[in-house]
């Protein structure tokens, strides 16, 4: 039986892109829950990014967070800590920091921070995967 166009079409593309599409690098033990962010914050240990844009962080934020936008996480990372503590006010993370946070809003650019850190040696770098939108409901804000 021949198939039509549309779906030899379908195969195709479908069979490119499962064969060029690199794996994420990302599984459970490098996102961390409400819950586990909470005791972490709680322990006055935790250093959380925030890497949604100024204006989402004006309209609230999580407290003693820092905001390095998604599209500067890379570059931030890989400042010396130096010009990093001057432009940003805190610490910079270090390579095996197991406190190191990522948010966003809902999850995805939180991930793509996080993904971005793991690469660059960070690999203990965690995701709050709910955001600000899990928290902010959470925590009544």
């Amino acid at each position: 039986m021949s198939l039509g166009w549309p779906t030899r079409y379908l195969h195709k593309l479908l069979a490119r892109a499962s064969s060029t599409q690199a794996p994420g690098i990302m599984d459970r033990a490098h996102v961390i829950s409400y819950k586990d962010l909470k005791a972490l914050i709680a322990s006055g240990k935790a250093h959380i990014v925030d890497v949604r844009s100024p204006e989402e962080v004006a309209n609230g934020r999580i407290d003693d967070s820092v905001n390095i936008p998604v599209a500067d996480v890379e570059e931030a990372l890989k400042m010396d800590p130096e010009t990093f503590k001057m432009k940003y006010i805190v610490d910079k993370p270090r390579l095996d920091d197991e406190n190191l946070i990522f948010h966003c809003q809902m999850g995805r650019r939180g991930a793509q921070a996080t993904e971005t850190a793991i690469k660059l040696g960070y690999t203990k770098a965690r995701n709050y995967a709910g955001g600000y939108k899990e928290w902010s409901e959470k925590e009544g804000k």
